[in-house]
């Protein structure tokens, strides 16, 4: 069996994931705190046919060896958390980090992290994400509230008609030494894992922790003109792995016809 067909094919194969990884990007463009991601690969093993540097008969040594690849492997698809455009919307639950960090948010006793700032109210009065997960350290705004002030350093207060506070508390960041490490749970939400580190808490603007700005959102970071040139260049090398794959397929035909 020709060796390229099974090369064409790791080819496509990788192609495919690649404009996977691109669809998604594309389809969350408008995802509150949504960070895009980047597939990467990397060459299979060779196939040595002469070994460079081997004695020959006339006992010269053979100056570039002979070595065919396998194809191409996906090795890792990279999520980039760089900042996303910000979004005036004036509600002053939709908060944003300006730098590096993530709010945490109790998932059914789980501890999870995120960069999507538009929380709401339940029905007791405590700041959620839109799925209900509770804003760590819990804050209840009282029934009487009516302004909610956040500062840039993460300091919360329910404030009265007359300015004074009814509840308070201090809402910190967290970094991670390699966020890319992260788990993506979905619903703007990540996980901490061996790869990414422990998760270090901190105060909004103090050392590398970003400040936080109340009545923004950050948006997604994906750019939709690197995505669209991005998804022609993967087409154009799924194109030309496939014409690889047709033309082993034709020249296999054209032996097996060289007697009738």
């Amino acid at each position: 069996m020709m060796r390229s067909l099974w090369t064409a094919a790791t080819g496509m194969v990788a192609q495919q994931l690649n404009i996977d990884v691109i669809s998604n990007n594309l389809a969350n463009v408008n995802t509150i705190g949504f960070k895009k991601s980047r597939a990467e690969f990397e060459d299979l093993m060779y196939q040595s046919m002469k070994i460079a540097g081997s004695p020959t008969e006339a006992g010269n040594l053979i100056p570039t060896g002979m070595q065919v690849g396998m194809g191409v492997k996906p090795t890792t698809v990279h999520k980039f958390f760089t900042q996303g455009d910000f979004q005036n919307t004036g509600n002053p639950l939709d908060l944003v980090i300006e730098g590096d960090g993530f709010f945490q948010v109790d998932v059914n006793g789980e501890m999870a992290y995120t960069r999507a700032g538009a929380f709401k109210l339940d029905n007791e009065g405590r700041v959620v994400t839109a799925n209900g997960y509770v804003l760590q350290p819990e804050f209840t705004v009282p029934v009487e509230t009516a302004n909610v002030v956040v500062t840039e350093s993460g300091h919360i207060a329910a404030l009265d008609k007359n300015g004074d506070e009814l509840a308070a508390t201090d809402i910190p960041t967290y970094t991670f030494i390699n966020p890319a490490g992260l788990k993506a749970m979905g619903k703007n939400l990540y996980t901490e894992t061996e790869a990414s580190g422990a998760a270090t808490e901190g105060v909004p603007g103090e050392e590398n922790f970003g400040t936080i700005a109340q009545g923004f959102l950050e948006m997604s970071n994906v750019e939709i003109v690197d995505e669209m040139v991005a998804m022609i260049v993967g087409q154009r090398a799924y194109e030309i792995n496939s014409k690889a794959v047709q033309t082993s397929d034709a020249m296999l035909q054209t032996a097996t016809q060289l007697k009738r």
